[in-house]
């Protein structure tokens, strides 16, 4: 028997345009429970929609009012979408349905380094990662994005930030199989299109030999469509691979072929 996924009715109470490609929403949704998780992402339904679009809650105040999270929302326009057409506009005002929140960063006990490599997609996941978990081990960040969207205060001040050119075809493949990583055990979160992401969760654990508990590496859009988010909930797959005794590869590859196949486009 299947159970419905919580979903909460929130009010748009604020808009910034932070750059040409990136809009900042402010929603206030009663009853939200975080995860917790420092990645996570809900579902955003807009008015006149009736499917996901998947965004990364960039920060919360659970304490906004009585009963209400206060949450933020940095989303990636583009030329068209749905969720590009209202954002683009005043949605000040406005409800929206947002579902239950998921996440998936999990360093080890023992990670003693974080390093945090994605695109502009990526970039509001790992902004909350170095808010939240940054204290807790050295972390570094490599952030590919185009030059009109470069924000220097995006991070907190202490951040080991480098940014990327992302006016062109993405590298982050290449960059990551350039990178030096830190000695010892650590933790590697990673985030934007997918057929790169599969690339590199070959060469982590191919080459790089990286237990499946010391990375995370993420789908978020596909470059044969527009630029998506997670449209596939990689939870199940994974716990239902590891219930059948599936190598992390063989998983991978499942999640890969399950974000393909989605027919629930959209931009992140």
């Amino acid at each position: 028997m299947s159970t419905r996924a919580e979903q909460y009715v929130a009010d748009v109470v604020a808009r910034e345009q932070l750059t040409p490609h990136l809009v900042r929403l402010e929603l206030d949704v009663p009853g939200f429970v975080s995860t917790g998780i420092a990645d996570e992402w809900v579902g955003l339904v807009v008015p006149g929609q009736y499917q996901s679009r998947y965004y990364t809650v960039r920060s919360i105040d659970p304490s906004a009012s009585s009963g209400t999270a206060r949450i933020v929302i940095d989303v990636v326009v583009h030329d068209t979408g749905l969720v590009t057409e209202w954002a683009s506009g005043d949605p000040v005002g406005r409800q929206v349905t947002i579902t239950e929140p998921k996440g998936s960063f999990l360093p080890p006990p023992d990670a003693g380094w974080l390093l945090l490599v994605g695109d502009l997609t990526a970039l509001p996941a790992m902004a909350r990662i170095v808010a939240e978990q940054g204290a807790s081990a050295p972390t570094r960040v490599c952030a590919e994005v185009p030059a009109d969207s470069r924000l220097d205060d995006y991070f907190v001040a202490a951040a080991d930030v480098s940014w990327l050119p992302g006016d062109g075809p993405s590298r982050l493949a290449e960059v990551v199989e350039e990178l030096a990583f830190p000695d010892g055990p650590g933790y590697f979160w990673m985030a934007g299109e997918s057929a790169q992401m599969r690339a590199i969760r070959k060469h982590l654990m191919r080459e790089r030999q990286l237990p499946s508990t010391h990375y995370d590496v993420m789908g978020y859009w596909r470059s044969v469509t527009r630029r998506q988010p997670r449209a596939v909930d990689p939870g199940p797959i994974w716990r239902a691979g590891k219930a059948a005794g599936k190598t992390d590869e063989e998983i991978w590859a499942d999640y890969d072929a399950a974000q393909q196949g989605s027919d629930q486009g959209a931009e992140q």
